[in-house]
């Protein structure tokens, strides 16, 4: 899930860790979160939109891969 979140942490550095820092949670919470069997709650995407990545939307952070595959099918079509 969240390709874009991923490649963003990657490029800046931020490990999971740090996300589980930063919300208080438990990587095994964090872990459910990355892939998609719990939602992140509103709060704690801009905790983490407004602690690391303030520049990007929560929209392109948070989009997840059903999502970017319809918008890559959709971008064929036009």
């Amino acid at each position: 899930m969240f390709p874009n979140l991923n490649a963003e942490m990657a490029r800046i550095g931020i490990k999971k860790r740090h996300i589980v820092e930063l919300l208080g949670c438990t990587p095994k919470t964090l872990r459910s979160k990355f892939s998609g069997n719990s939602d992140f709650t509103i709060k704690e995407m801009k905790k983490i939109r407004d602690k690391f990545f303030p520049k990007l939307t929560l929209d392109f952070l948070f989009m997840d891969e059903s999502t970017a595959n319809n918008e890559k099918d959709f971008a064929r079509v036009v």
